[in-house]
């Protein structure tokens, strides 16, 4: 099973990229509680938005912002939520949520994107068939994180499907609907996450290298650059040493 890596905080963009999500984040969790209330304990989508957001120390004030926003928002933005599907240069899978109050301007911005840089926007359920919906929760390891399999096992008794482990983390892998109870477990037990998030995951990755690894990148920096764009799904891997090449 591959180790799910993501690009977000690569060298020299780590403070756009912070600044990026919690834009995005703030739109999430605005969208989130203005379809199912402001309450956190009775909305799923809103708490996942949450837990996203502190995952990643976006201040607490951001949070309640963006809530009370939404709650005094009775006739404000109304963002629709649309997953384009495409290929990016070598033919690797590609799919890219948006939230957005304007749908022509946004599936205008995402297929430039993919032309000018080497891929092609599909139609609906051209890659999606290549991933799984699930929870993805990272424990960085460390001296005081357990060994391999005394970890597994409390992860699988705490309702996970899996754990994909490697020297830096363990990637503990979750049905949707058993995401929060399984988080919250981890969460009891003692341990932190570096990502807490429901996304789609690939079933399989395939190696970009060289100009095709170069324009994937620059790819991924302009969809996190757009506004419109809320996270991206791939199934391409770049290797550490490619990734220094690149810089």
């Amino acid at each position: 099973m591959p180790k799910f890596k993501l690009f977000a905080d690569r060298k020299g963009k780590a403070d756009q990229a912070k600044n990026n999500r919690f834009v995005k984040l703030a739109r999430e969790i605005y969208v989130q509680a203005r379809r199912g209330g402001p309450n956190p304990e009775s909305n799923y989508g809103l708490r996942s938005a949450i837990a996203s957001a502190r995952a990643i120390q976006m201040p607490a004030d951001n949070i309640e912002r963006a809530i009370k926003k939404a709650a005094g928002a009775a006739d404000g933005d109304d963002y629709e939520e649309i997953m384009y599907e495409g290929y990016g240069p070598g033919g690797v899978a590609i799919m890219v949520k948006c939230l957005t109050d304007n749908r022509n301007r946004t599936a205008s911005d995402v297929r430039a994107i993919f032309g000018k840089r080497g891929g092609n926007l599909g139609e609906s359920g051209c890659v999606s068939y290549m991933f799984d919906h699930k929870g993805l929760l990272v424990v960085a390891r460390d001296e005081d994180t357990p060994d391999e399999d005394s970890f597994m096992m409390e992860a699988l008794e705490a309702g996970a499907e899996d754990v994909v482990s490697s020297d830096e983390s363990f990637e503990v892998l979750t049905t949707p609907e058993d995401y929060e109870a399984v988080k919250n477990k981890l969460e009891e037990a003692g341990y932190k996450f570096e990502t807490t998030s429901v996304r789609w995951l690939p079933q399989n990755t395939v190696a970009a290298e060289g100009e095709n690894a170069e324009k994937l990148m620059k790819m991924m920096d302009a969809f996190e650059d757009n506004d419109d764009v809320q996270d991206v799904y791939h199934n391409f891997e770049i290797s550490d040493d490619e990734m220094s090449r690149i810089g």
